[in-house]
């Protein structure tokens, strides 16, 4: 019998099963039913990257290496695919059935900044993806790094005369105005588009997973990713259990963990500080995103997040719905926003049995709760990106239920704007908020119902 010790967690492969429980325990005295997710299922056998002449010495590409250890595994029915210690350069990843990469301590997997390996048919591939996959794992005490700065437009009002002067020494373009950077006509790699501006819309994912079942990420870290870090899309039986995921505070759309209409999912133990929103749950818009339905049956508990947009986010697209989902004694300190509902018209969709409970804030730079319904989405370098102006695809925040909050130092308390059409049965329910400037600016007042809410600020 083989044994993993991963991030303080004993990992057993009993008859061919990757355990990761007792998962149970998160699921005693929920306010609705809910099922666990299901677990991978892996094999025993196991190769380690170096047997395929894996070389991390962080100069030597790898992607080759990946690819045929991977075959390897998957011709074997699975297994494991150890990462030593050492830094693997490398190009995209797909992972196969019942494949665990496992990255051991101090293993690094960098992506290489040479954009053009990442390109298929013109489009960038995530750092590491699974599609219509099953029984797939990321475990370990490693980190996979994905090389954000080669990727990220850089607004000069958000880094210092240091940083800004670092970027410009990597080449890359000045807007005409001064106030945005580029990493387009770098001294190193070639461009992989005509313009900045459709460079910038090329920009991927660090690790996405599309339409998968049984998936498990564990103890690793996710850093530095060209955009969000982990997305999950359609999957079902999801577990995110103690993640580190950490990019510059200013990176855009440095989004940290993103599941997108999944089912069955629990997201605990893991450390969040991005540089946008924490952890958020997404819906798809308009009617592809009906069509493909809700996030369904979402537990979230045990988690920190520090520097994030938001901490716990629904939107801004959600137009599948959102339900049954619990977040629980989770701590957001230094974000954003804590609590933060956004969505706009053609986005919109209904939330159903959403139970927020022992919540605990400090140092929000904006507002601890807050609902917005006229959310508008501006890419870097763009500033005149409206919400539509149409009645299809309705935000329709309702049946959500938030207990025991308590909240020091926001600026706002608890924000409410929109439409009674939008915003309606909600529920605050012993909470504390102490703020800075304002209590609560709340458009309707039968938006939100509250009950033992106290407000407190200096005196």
């Amino acid at each position: 019998m083989r044994k993993l010790c991963l991030s303080g967690v004993l990992f057993s492969l009993l008859a061919g099963t990757l355990w990761a429980g007792p998962y149970e325990k998160y699921y005693q005295n929920l306010p609705v039913p809910m099922n666990e997710p299901a677990l991978p299922s892996i094999p025993e056998y196991t190769v380690r990257l170096t047997d395929f002449g894996g070389v991390g010495d962080g100069v030597t590409d790898n992607t080759e290496v990946f690819t045929k250890a991977i075959s390897a595994l998957n011709k074997k029915g699975g297994g494991h695919l150890v990462v030593p210690a050492g830094i693997f350069v490398t190009g995209p990843i797909s992972l196969k059935d019942r494949i665990d990469l496992h990255l051991e301590r101090n293993a690094m997997i960098l992506l290489t900044p040479d954009r053009e390996k990442h390109l298929k048919n013109g489009k960038a591939q995530p750092g590491i993806s699974a599609s219509k996959r099953s029984d797939i794992s990321i475990t370990g005490e490693g980190i996979i790094d994905g090389n954000g700065e080669w990727w990220r437009g850089v607004k000069r009002s958000k880094v210092s005369d240091t940083e800004w002067n670092t970027y410009k020494r990597m080449g890359g373009t000045v807007t005409p105005k001064g106030d945005l950077w580029y990493p387009f006509d770098l001294k190193a790699f070639p461009n992989i588009a005509d313009t900045y501006e459709d460079q910038e819309k090329i920009r991927t994912h660090l690790v996405r997973f599309t339409d998968c079942e049984r998936v498990l990420l564990q103890g690793v870290t996710l850093q530095n990713s060209p955009k969000f870090h982990f997305v999950p899309q359609r999957c079902q039986d999801v577990v995110i259990d103690g993640l580190t995921v950490r990019c510059m505070w200013n990176a855009q759309n440095g989004d940290g963990i993103d599941p997108s209409q999944c089912r069955n999912v629990l997201i605990v133990n893991n450390t969040v500080d991005v540089g946008d929103d924490g952890i958020c749950l997404k819906g798809g818009a308009g009617a592809a995103g009906a069509k493909n339905g809700p996030c369904e049956n979402i537990l979230i508990q045990d988690n920190t997040v520090f520097h994030a947009h938001g901490g716990f986010v629904i939107g801004s697209e959600f137009s599948g719905g959102m339900v049954n989902i619990v977040v629980r004694n989770n701590t957001f300190s230094g974000t954003d926003t804590g609590l933060r509902f956004k969505s706009a018209p053609e986005r919109g969709g209904k939330t159903q049995n959403i139970w927020i409970s022992d919540i605990y804030m400090s140092d929000i730079q904006d507002e601890a709760v807050v609902f917005e319904t006229s959310y508008a989405d501006r890419p870097v370098g763009r500033d005149d990106a409206m919400a539509a102006e149409t009645e299809n695809f309705l935000p329709n925040f309702q049946d959500i239920h938030i207990e025991r909050v308590t909240c020091r130092d926001a600026r706002v308390g608890v924000k409410a704007s929109g439409t009674l059409q939008m915003i309606h049965d909600i529920t605050l329910k012993d909470c504390l908020f102490f703020y800075t400037e304002e209590a609560s600016r709340i458009d309707d007042p039968e938006m939100l119902q509250l009950e033992n809410v106290r407000f407190e600020t200096y005196r």
